[in-house]
């Protein structure tokens, strides 16, 4: 149910929200491959967690060959790259906070230890690409830290709103089932997002 949210929260950096939106690997294009985008998504997910190191790296090297080809141009808003840690460490970093967030929605607070575990449990995700462990936070305030720092400068333009709108109203599924389950999914992603990303999507709540 979070997931819309959490890809808008990974494009919300502008660094991100350009790199998909004018990456040239036609084959990871959601609008254009679905289906093979959410499979390649959840095999990463499941190779990163669960995975023997041979896995990982084999998973890895595909996954950078792709991420190779997504570098900015002359003409990007912004400037790019696919095996920039930085970015990967956004995108571990907003999957994380969803988890964790999601939890809380439904269970309540989670106690500070058990938070500390989680976080140590989902670090691969970030450190199976190029992160080094030690960029990955420490413990819980450091990534809190982390977390305000970054959200306080992410920014969403014209641009990467109506790309982001498209995603989450299901446009990108053929049209009897975006008009059906669009405004439902568009309402649950906009629950789920933080107040400071759901104003720069500029979605009333």
């Amino acid at each position: 149910a979070g997931g819309g949210a959490n890809i808008i929260m990974q494009l919300a950096l502008p660094a991100v929200g350009y790199g998909v939106k004018e990456s040239r690997v036609d084959s990871g294009a959601v609008f254009k491959h679905p289906i093979k985008r959410a499979r390649t998504t959840f095999t990463y997910l499941a190779v990163a967690l669960l995975g023997t190191t041979e896995e990982k790296l084999a998973y890895r090297k595909a996954v950078s060959r792709m991420h190779a080809q997504v570098v900015s141009t002359e003409e990007s808003p912004v400037k790019y790259k696919g095996l920039d840690p930085n970015l990967q460490l956004w995108v571990a970093a907003c999957l994380f906070w969803g988890v964790l967030d999601t939890l809380e929605k439904f269970r309540g607070e989670v106690p500070p230890e058990k938070a500390r575990e989680l976080m140590q449990l989902v670090q691969p995700l970030a450190t199976t690409l190029q992160v080094r462990p030690e960029q990955w936070p420490e413990d819980i305030p450091a990534f809190k830290a982390y977390w305000e720092r970054e959200i306080a400068k992410l920014t969403i333009d014209d641009n990467i709103r109506q790309f982001l709108l498209s995603i989450i109203e299901l446009k990108f599924m053929p049209a009897p089932v975006s008009m059906a389950l669009g405004p439902v999914y568009r309402f649950v992603t906009t629950g789920f997002l933080p107040p400071a990303i759901r104003r720069e999507m500029r979605l009333p709540w």
